[in-house]
């Protein structure tokens, strides 16, 4: 005989875990925190485990709690795309839209796609987090997580690339006047260098000859810095070389800022990821707003855009 008793209690823990506590659950679903509190313990009852560990300031997942979690939220997902399928509203995405996004990326792209989502879609609410800290997607409860990386790390999580452009080594022309200019990636550990702090290996920097020998340069590192614009900046103020996205250099490229260095190495490209819990199906809005960041990012021809830049900006010494 199936148990009448089955889905109880699933959406307020999964709504508990992606609030963090049960006051902001309770707002979220229109009940009592005493209500929340009560269905929890109702259903850690029922299953036999604690799923949540409590303190007076915070919950946490146990170790059931966190594979309960992580089935309850499909099945959640689940049971919305069956009814968008049957209701045929799979174009009217509803609800709040939980983003993360690097702060570098969403200055250069994120926000006008942002606006024009918002503009599509007015029943939807987002909730965006400018951040370059690694995010746990599901742990905190984002919907989508936007990523930029030269390789994304093995998760069970699903990505969907959805940009790509280059890296390039840059310095300033007064920098350059200042300290000479380097021709060989190996010389970068003379050079005062400006490294980006989220990196696995910040002061290491891969290279690729135009023969294909791949080798790696421990840099000197004069700055490290979780923020690709603040290293544009110290590279500005004739600081140091860094190392950045294109994504970051238009301005300063088609204002001859600054100059790219060792044209004949070849440097890892940075994609950009949309990184979503889902193993099945999508939710409406986080369908819709990935269509939209693919669709608004495809005419983004990065490379192509800055090509009228680097001719007059590349040295042309041989090394």
């Amino acid at each position: 005989m199936t148990n009448n008793k089955l889905f109880d209690g699933i959406e307020i823990f999964v709504q508990v875990v992606k609030s963090q506590g049960f006051s902001a659950a309770a707002e979220q679903l229109g009940h009592s925190s005493s209500h929340v509190s009560k269905e929890i313990n109702k259903l850690e009852k029922r299953l036999g485990v604690r799923l949540l560990n409590r303190t007076t300031r915070s919950i946490a997942l146990t170790p059931e709690g966190e594979a309960y979690y992580q089935h309850c939220s499909q099945l959640l997902l689940d049971a919305e795309a069956a009814i968008t399928a049957i209701t045929h509203n799979s174009v009217d995405p509803k609800g709040t839209l939980k983003v993360s996004c690097p702060i570098g990326f969403s200055a250069h792209y994120l926000q006008p796609i942002m606006a024009k989502f918002l503009d599509l879609y007015p029943n939807v609410r987002l909730d965006v987090d400018l951040s370059n800290k690694h995010i746990d997607v599901i742990g905190d409860g984002y919907d989508l997580a936007i990523r930029a990386t030269p390789q994304l790390d093995e998760s069970s999580l699903i990505c969907k690339r959805v940009f790509s452009c280059g890296t390039y080594v840059i310095a300033s022309h007064g920098y350059l006047a200042k300290r000479g200019r380097p021709y060989h990636p190996r010389e970068l550990s003379k050079h005062d260098c400006l490294c980006y702090s989220n990196a696995k290996f910040p002061n290491r920097w891969d290279f690729t000859s135009h023969d294909g020998e791949k080798f790696s340069v421990d840099v000197k590192e004069k700055m490290r810095c979780n923020d690709g614009q603040a290293q544009l900046q110290m590279v500005l103020a004739d600081q140091g070389i860094t190392r950045l996205p294109g994504f970051y250099l238009d301005q300063a490229f088609a204002n001859n800022q600054v100059e790219v260095l060792f044209k004949d190495f070849v440097e890892p490209d940075v994609n950009v990821y949309a990184v979503y819990p889902s193993r099945k199906h999508l939710s409406p809005k986080v369908r819709c707003f990935i269509d939209l960041l693919s669709e608004e990012l495809a005419q983004q021809d990065h490379k192509r855009k800055l090509a009228s830049y680097l001719p007059n900006q590349l040295d042309s010494d041989l090394v």
